[in-house]
């Protein structure tokens, strides 16, 4: 080995160093000891509490919500992606701005938000109230979950689609409505294949922000059992460490596998905010 050649190596050692160092701290050091308190009680321990029908449930509930509010936003953000992208007009970068303003709020303020529009005093209450007699309260529901996680989901993915939109190459569409494609064929056969790629990398990406998300459930889920709120409870009221810390690991373990297709299928993705 030449002196240069030892010098980088010698470098890319001490910039690797503080790199593994954080690594070990943030992730591995962590990981492993919630491995050891989930493990606490043997294998037999470690079966019973992932047997346990309540946390099976509530992941069943927190999975399925995920994939309804991830569903949603990809559907939304599709065709507000497609207009901005299309579009010139006056206003448009306030509009952008105001369609990506809830990446800026915590998950609390986000719960805070939909009981002033879903809560027992919130707007459709009132509302409801004036024109029926009766308030319409949904946000200790999975409904006021679903339009919280839906309001932090939809900037997540409008920005990749409408980045991913901006170009797709306009002659391959003319062409498909020159051969007598109808508007639906063409988005169907031309526009969603192209868009692909950054629809299932964002629609993972929204799918493990709403599976891990605490912030919001903490203000919104008094009578909703989702497994974030549940690992909570097991470790803070409870203080049952072997438990929160095995379905930690699962919880983490979804999260990790659907970033990971994500990445495969559709490309590289940021890491979820909670």
């Amino acid at each position: 080995m030449t002196r240069d050649e030892a010098s980088a190596a010698w470098l890319h050692r001490a910039l690797a160093a503080p790199a593994a160092a954080l690594f070990a701290a943030f992730w591995l050091l962590p990981m492993a000891a919630l491995g050891r308190a989930s493990a606490q009680h043997g294998l037999q321990g470690y079966l019973h509490i992932l047997g346990n029908a309540q946390y099976l449930r509530s992941l069943g509930v927190t999975v399925v919500l995920a994939g309804v509010v991830t569903a949603a936003a990809l559907a939304l953000s599709l065709v507000a992606g497609l207009f901005l992208a299309r579009h010139r007009f006056p206003g448009r970068r306030l509009l952008m701005a105001m369609l990506t303003l809830p990446l800026a709020f915590p998950g609390v303020v986000v719960g805070f938000m939909v009981i002033m529009l879903g809560g027992r005093m919130g707007l459709a209450a009132q509302l409801g109230l004036a024109l029926f007699g009766q308030r319409w309260v949904f946000a200790y529901s999975l409904g006021g979950l679903f339009v919280g996680y839906l309001y932090f989901s939809i900037p997540r993915v409008i920005l990749t689609v409408t980045a991913a939109a901006q170009g797709l190459d306009a002659s391959v569409e003319e062409a498909a409505r020159s051969l007598g494609a109808s508007s639906w064929q063409v988005l169907r056969d031309v526009t969603l294949p192209a868009l692909a790629p950054a629809l299932v990398a964002s629609g993972a990406l929204c799918f493990a922000t709403a599976v891990g998300a605490f912030g919001t459930a903490f203000t919104l889920a008094t009578d909703i059992d989702v497994l974030p709120m549940d690992i909570y409870t097991a470790f803070t009221l409870n203080a049952d460490l072997p438990t929160a810390a095995t379905w930690s690991l699962v919880l983490g373990a979804v999260t990790w596998l659907v970033l990971w297709w994500g990445e495969g299928a559709g490309g590289p993705t940021a890491a979820p905010g909670a």
